[in-house]
């Protein structure tokens, strides 16, 4: 064996053991852990919810997203319903756990809470803010 050879093989068997190291010291660390946001709970369930204008009242759907997102809920979709504006103000329960999408309508202050589970949607509760929703009556519960 030449001695270019040699320092080859040293190099190659140097990397060799960063590389085991680097594996094992990954198998043993530690995950990061975020730290929750303001206003979420260290054990809030994820909650997946889209909250929905449906009364064309501009701001509407982003106050009520706000509202949602200090509680800890994870809203990953905010904006028009479509469609003939709407009077009244309801929850949809997406993903067949009723006592999520009732814990949604308490923080908004809307009393009604509807079963329409929905798998394609990819979400766990639907926010339809009404006509009647103001941001007052969320913030008075």
């Amino acid at each position: 064996m030449t001695r270019l050879e040699g320092v080859a093989l040293a190099f190659t068997l140097v990397l060799v053991a960063i590389g085991f190291g680097s594996l094992v010291a990954g198998l043993g660390g530690s995950q990061e852990v975020r730290p929750p946001t303001p206003g979420e709970s260290a054990n809030a369930p994820h909650v997946r919810v889209e909250v929905l204008n449906a009364a064309n009242v501009p701001g509407l759907a982003r106050e009520g997203t706000r509202r949602l997102r200090e509680a800890g809920f994870d809203v990953v979709y905010f904006g028009n319903a479509g469609g003939e504006p709407q009077g009244e103000s309801v929850v949809l329960d997406r993903a067949g756990e009723l006592e999520t999408a009732r814990q949604v309508a308490r923080v908004l202050g809307i009393a009604q809470v509807r079963s329409a589970p929905n798998k394609e949607l990819y979400l766990d509760v639907s926010v339809l803010l009404g006509r009647d929703w103001r941001a007052e009556k969320a913030s008075a519960r």
